[in-house]
């Protein structure tokens, strides 16, 4: 069991600091739309599909799935930002970050778990 935690907690300790690192790079040159958080959690709904799809034992799954992409990806930013969006106007912008965010996050899922199924 303890183990299980430590696989957790060195996965969301390296998938935070990526997001971290990451979404600086990518959010300071454009600071008008969150390119960052967008990119980050698209990356991550195609890496947590393809890490199902490969069937990955269970330590894997904690490490990567549970720990790294886990902390990596980032829900909470995703709502906070959309209404920072909303908040300033910039309803264009609202409305394509949230639908974009889910609709390609979903499809990208979908086609990491295909890849993960059938290379792996």
């Amino acid at each position: 069991m303890m183990i299980n935690s430590l696989l957790v907690g060195v996965g969301g300790f390296l998938g935070a600091i990526s997001r971290f690192w990451i979404s600086q790079r990518m959010n300071k040159p454009m600071p008008r739309f969150p390119y960052g958080t967008f990119t980050i959690n698209l990356l991550g709904a195609f890496l947590l599909g393809l890490a199902s799809g490969m069937r990955l034992s269970e330590p894997w799954i904690l490490l990567v799935g549970t720990g790294f992409l886990g902390a990596f990806t980032t829900f909470s930013t995703l709502h906070w930002e959309s209404e920072q969006l909303r908040k300033s106007g910039k309803w264009e912008k609202f409305l394509w970050y949230l639908g974009m965010s889910y609709t390609i996050g979903i499809f990208l899922a979908f086609v990491g778990y295909w890849v993960g199924q059938t290379w792996y």
